[in-house]
């Protein structure tokens, strides 16, 4: 299978890559430099839209604008290079972190995890409510990163990648509700080396997982049972997240970190990765929040 570069702007953490269908360009983000970036498959076309808050996830509304979700528990909606309006100015108790990846559920309420710092995990993973209310689901997270749901919508999954785990819940599509938690996988201290953390993810169109390795510089396909499929190399070791877009969901769009201003151009820390694969992808559900 190949793989090329779509687009280089040597990312500190490039992460939170998402298909808008409508716009036919995938967005994502460079977290501690606050900045958005797009790229237009169609085109070749890439570009920084957005520069301001640090954007740890953002979702695609049911009306097309993006949902950024920044620092200090803020939440506001982006389009056409601006922001729109403010959905929530901010959380107490979140004042000194920031959200790291969110996902729309198919009801429109997002999932989105918060960042712990210090070595204490004291992350979270909060469930909004299309009416902008939210409530905490889980806790105790050191790094809440990747999730997604099985195509029957009876799991969700999600990814600890300081604890270097990835969950399965039961999800109630009526209420939102996850229950059962249970580790889907779990990787060793000493595995890191050979198959890295895991980091963003995918549920693909068959049920397959995607994981971002980040630290071993790879995208493995597992499938639904957990087993090793696929692995691909990409040539840089942080490897942070994967989405699929295209005009039939079969390009797979993975990000990555470690970017420098003054790294070279054959550096490829930062870039976003474009792969061929024989593999259909999902679009990913949009979220309601605040659009009644």
């Amino acid at each position: 299978m190949s793989f090329a570069l779509a687009a280089h702007f040597h990312c500190a953490t490039g992460e939170c890559p998402r298909w808008h269908s409508d716009e036919q360009r995938l967005y994502w983000t460079d977290i501690p430099a606050g900045k958005l970036y797009y790229y237009e498959p169609d085109t070749g076309k890439s570009s920084c839209c957005y520069e301001d808050r640090p954007v740890g996830g953002f979702t695609i509304q049911a009306d097309g604008s993006l949902l950024l979700f920044r620092d200090r528990g803020n939440v506001v909606s982006f389009r056409h290079g601006k922001i729109e309006r403010t959905i929530l100015e901010g959380i107490p108790g979140l004042e000194t972190t920031r959200f790291n990846d969110v996902i729309a559920d198919p009801e429109g309420r997002v999932f989105a995890g918060t960042m712990s710092f210090g070595g204490v995990n004291n992350g979270q993973l909060l469930r909004f409510e299309p009416d902008g209310s939210y409530v905490q689901v889980s806790e105790g997270h050191g790094t809440p990163n990747g999730m997604g749901f099985s195509p029957d919508l009876s799991k969700f999954y999600f990814t600890d990648s300081r604890l270097r785990r990835i969950y399965s819940f039961d999800f109630e599509r009526l209420n939102g509700a996850i229950n059962n938690q249970q580790t889907w996988q779990e990787i060793a201290a000493s595995s890191v080396k050979d198959v890295g953390r895991s980091d963003g993810m995918t549920v693909a169109y068959d049920g397959c997982i995607w994981s971002a390795r980040i630290e071993a510089g790879l995208v493995v396909r597992y499938s639904p049972l957990g087993e090793t499929l696929e692995r691909f190399e990409l040539g840089t070791p942080q490897v942070t997240s994967v989405a699929f877009g295209g005009r039939d969901l079969n390009e797979l769009y993975v990000t990555s970190a470690g970017g420098t201003p003054e790294a070279q151009e054959s550096d490829r820390a930062g870039a976003l990765f474009k792969i061929a694969v024989p593999h259909r992808g999902r679009e990913e559900f949009r979220s309601r929040i605040a659009l009644a």
